[in-house]
């Protein structure tokens, strides 16, 4: 099979080499895909700056998620055939033509299905539905604040909370960002390049306080969304996509683990506040039931109409540099996909 390897951190047209390996074998529990395409998610990017503790150490194959056709079934599967099609979770090992996952991390798709929907299923999808539905019981009413709103989880996030009846804030660096985020229903979008998004929701909400934030962010917006929210609220952390690579490394690592603050338990209990991280890894390691059913849910959602995933980007996998560089611009939305 042909799989693209990380071998070097990062210029992403000088960080990647495509080299020929044995097809992997699917072990108990597992099922084998040919891959048509696969998804890039920003852990990729975080990956391919060496700043991604979980990544495997170099040369390595990137890649949460595959579309494509199971093609070997592992010892104890049950309910699934060769040749059906599938969008799949995978621990590594997307990218490239032939990948392994675990059968609760699968579901099988449409012929005709789309393979950004499709790909934007397994890690963003899940990582959306397990917070918004899995963790939390949002209201009718709710008052929502979800940063980096045009992403890939965040366009998910926003659809999830309006069929909930949610009022929705959004943050996000564009016009065009603003414009598709007020086309998936967002009540409040706020450009947080010309605007501070505290002061927009205090603006906007004035001392009621926010019920949930979700934060892809990291940093100093953690510590400043705390603040916003009222009692009761939470506040979900799911990424650090402001830690970013660049000259003299450790410095800006300690920087970005300072600006977080230092949250204590007891001003929490006092406020009557939630802080929760989300590691969606950890839950596909230590609780694949739980990832299956999330799996799951947030495929037939997709299936009834009722999700509908932005795709953002379409790439051969011989343009992943160009893959890659689009996301780590910031300027994408939705899920960028690369196909075979």
């Amino acid at each position: 099979m042909r799989a693209i390897h990380l071998v070097r951190t990062g210029d992403p047209h000088q960080a990647f080499e495509q080299r020929e390996v044995a097809d992997p074998i699917p072990a108990e529990g597992e099922l084998r895909v040919a891959v048509e395409a696969f998804g890039l998610n920003y852990a990729d990017v975080s990956a391919r700056h060496g700043l991604y503790q979980d990544a495997p150490p170099m040369p390595s194959v990137l890649g949460y998620e595959v579309v494509g056709r199971i093609d070997s079934i592992g010892a104890g599967v049950e309910g699934f055939s060769e040749g059906q099609r599938v969008t799949a979770l995978t621990r590594f090992g997307g990218y490239a033509t032939s990948a392994v996952t675990d059968a609760r991390a699968a579901a099988v798709i449409p012929d005709d299905m789309d393979v950004g929907v499709a790909a934007a299923l397994p890690t963003q999808g899940c990582t959306a539905y397990y917070m918004a539905v899995d963790s939390l019981n949002l209201h009718d009413g709710d008052h929502v604040l979800i940063h980096a709103a045009a992403g890939g989880v965040g366009s998910l996030l926003i659809q999830l909370c309006k069929e909930r009846g949610c009022v929705v804030y959004g943050t996000a660096g564009s016009a065009e960002k603003l414009e598709l985020l007020r086309s998936l229903g967002v009540d409040h979008p706020i450009n947080y390049r010309t605007a501070d998004f505290v002061e927009e929701v205090r603006r906007l909400r004035g001392d009621a306080g926010l019920d949930v934030i979700f934060d892809s962010i990291g940093g100093s917006y953690v510590r400043r969304g705390i603040g916003l929210l009222g009692a009761g609220g939470k506040i979900v952390c799911f990424g650090a996509a402001s830690h970013e690579a660049g000259p003299m490394q450790v410095l800006r690592s300690l920087r970005f683990l300072a600006s977080w603050g230092l949250p204590h338990p007891v001003p929490l209990l006092m406020r009557s506040r939630s802080l929760m991280g989300v590691n969606m890894l950890r839950i596909a390691d230590e609780r694949p039931e739980v990832l299956g059913r999330c799996m799951r849910g947030v495929a037939d959602l997709a299936l009834a109409g009722r999700l509908q995933p932005v795709v953002g980007g379409k790439f051969t996998a011989a343009q992943i540099g160009d893959a890659h560089e689009l996301l780590e611009s910031r300027r994408s939305t939705g899920k960028i996909v690369v196909t075979w």
